[in-house]
């Protein structure tokens, strides 16, 4: 019986230790600089909320934590789309202007590796700009440093919540360098081919509502526009 303890014992121990070296892994860092950040071509600033409430419109299943607002909207509880998000935002300028409108789309991806410290999430954007067009932004995430710098300590709080100051670039591809798809549609965007990256700043978390204090920002470098020859 003795042996069977010990082996028991073993094994939680060796479990704790396997958990510990993944959440403490000193080589997965967070990334906090924009691989755009020294780009030569135009940088486009569009920063949103990202606390629910905020939004236009924010929908998923109705049984996550984080409520759908406003509280009829309908709900994803459709068995092909329970782990997608949505929602609808209006999108600021540098100046904090509003200049566009933003709707995403956000599911689970099935390449999630916690082994490897990756919560992945696919998305894809659908971003208007009056006066200019229209953007298609298609993008892989990964909310692993977010999990475990936030969500987890604020599930973990007695309070059941987190503060603090926090920024992390969360595209990591389908570019090379990490950076998202972009492709114009509409009006003088057509046709762009562009990449893009997103990041997310953060200052207040609750476990049972989500995110309280909270922005998103997205960074388009577009090709510099062709002058008209004289």
């Amino acid at each position: 019986m003795k042996y069977v303890i010990s082996l028991f014992i073993g094994m939680v121990i060796g479990m704790a230790l396997f958990v510990a070296g993944i959440y403490f892994n000193p080589f997965v860092g967070n990334s906090s600089v924009s691989p755009l950040a020294i780009s030569d071509l135009d940088l486009v600033d569009l920063s949103y909320s990202q606390v629910p409430g905020e939004s236009i419109v924010f929908t998923n299943d109705g049984e996550s934590r984080v409520d759908p607002y406003p509280s009829k909207v309908l709900q994803l509880w459709e068995p092909t789309v329970r782990n997608t998000r949505g929602f609808v935002t209006t999108l600021n300028d540098s100046r904090g202007e509003a200049t566009g409108i933003g709707v995403k789309f956000s599911s689970d991806s099935e390449r999630t590796a916690l082994m490897d410290a990756e919560v992945l999430v696919d998305s894809i954007w659908h971003i208007y700009l009056p006066g200019r067009g229209t953007l298609f932004v298609d993008q892989t995430e990964n909310f692993w440093s977010y999990l475990r710098d936030i969500v987890i300590p604020a599930r973990l709080s007695s309070g059941e919540n987190w503060r603090g100051s926090w920024h992390g670039i969360m595209s990591t591809g389908p570019g090379a360098l990490g950076t998202a798809r972009v492709t114009g549609s509409t009006g003088s965007l057509m046709g762009v081919e562009a990449e893009a990256v997103e990041s997310i700043s953060a200052k207040a978390y609750s476990a049972t509502s989500g995110p309280v204090g909270m922005n998103g920002n997205l960074t388009i470098a577009l090709p510099h526009a062709e002058e008209e020859p004289l």
